[in-house]
């Protein structure tokens, strides 16, 4: 199982093996290592609005 990062707010998910490229986060970044002024990318929520969640591996 993978975690994803849901946020609250808009719905964005954040993969961590795809990281957010168009903000400079390298894939295979955790949620955990994100700066901690990192918002989404969508609507600007801050780390604190996103939820994980388990999801199956994509292989």
């Amino acid at each position: 199982m993978a975690k994803h990062y849901i946020c609250e707010v808009c719905g964005y998910e954040y993969n961590p093996a795809d990281g957010d490229p168009d903000n400079g986060i390298d894939p295979e970044t955790d949620f955990e290592d994100l700066p901690d002024d990192w918002v989404c990318p969508l609507c600007g929520a801050t780390k604190e609005d996103f939820t994980v969640e388990e999801v199956e591996d994509d292989e």
